[in-house]
């Protein structure tokens, strides 16, 4: 009893009551807002190592943006990064935050399928796949699972087995090894099934944009439910984007 006093003594409550509205502590960026400062946009362009940024206007794509925040360095008067972790949408236009623009990205409540949440609204089962993922995305989602963020306490949960999901969750941007990999744990997931991209990587394919290493083409045609920008992503992010998809609100 007396460690556990001394425990919380020190270290405070590590589970998060409200996933929600909690504060995220640290140097985290989130959504960027640009203002209507005058900069050299076309130097913010070459800047960016993934194309993220777009000139006049200047617009930034969460998912293809890896958040190194060196575009904030160079314009600091003209683009700042908020602790806005309310970032997955499942609209990619959603993604792209433009110049003047100071709203949360949500969801577009047309476009989530009726079944989502008549089925999976209370029970939600997930495949991880790695399509040539660095590990770090992959280590974000196991941690939804830990006592901070607990997301199992929604009903949510990763499965080992595809045939055993209800969904899958991909990371990494998509490998010319992983490709055949993935597409078979997709298929092996039964109808109706959900698709969520989490990562710049598997959302663009982030700095790998364009290496002959890929095959993004075996996205072309499927249908995706969620796309949860980051790099890596952020808990947060996964969990309260999950939540939105499904209708959830917090216990």
């Amino acid at each position: 009893m007396f460690d556990s006093l001394r425990i919380l003594f020190h270290q405070g409550r590590q589970y998060i009551p409200d996933v929600t509205t909690t504060d995220v502590p640290g140097v985290f960026r989130g959504r960027p807002v640009i203002s209507s400062t005058p900069a050299d946009e076309d130097s913010l362009v070459e800047l960016c190592p993934t194309g993220a940024i777009t000139a006049r206007p200047l617009a930034i794509d969460l998912g293809r943006c890896t958040f190194c925040g060196e575009c904030m360095f160079a314009c600091p008067d003209k683009i700042r990064f908020t602790k806005d972790y309310h970032l997955a949408t499942n609209s990619r236009e959603a993604l792209v935050i433009s110049e003047g623009a100071d709203s949360p990205v949500a969801l577009d409540p047309d476009k989530v399928r009726k079944e989502i949440r008549s089925i999976f609204g209370r029970s939600l089962k997930l495949r991880e796949v790695s399509a040539g993922g660095d590990g770090s995305c992959e280590m974000e989602l196991n941690a939804t699972g830990n006592v901070n963020f607990d997301i199992g306490r929604f009903g949510i949960d990763f499965v080992a087995s595809p045939r055993h999901a209800d969904g899958i969750v991909l990371t990494g941007p998509v490998s010319e090894n992983m490709a055949e990999p993935f597409l078979d744990a997709y298929n092996a997931v039964p109808d109706p099934k959900l698709l969520i991209l989490a990562g710049t990587d598997a959302i663009s394919g982030g700095i790998f944009d364009g290496s002959p290493a890929l095959r993004r083409s075996v996205l072309d045609g499927l249908h995706v439910d969620l796309y949860v920008p980051g790099n890596p992503v952020h808990p947060l992010t996964f969990v309260n984007g999950v939540l939105a998809l499904l209708g959830r609100k917090n216990r």
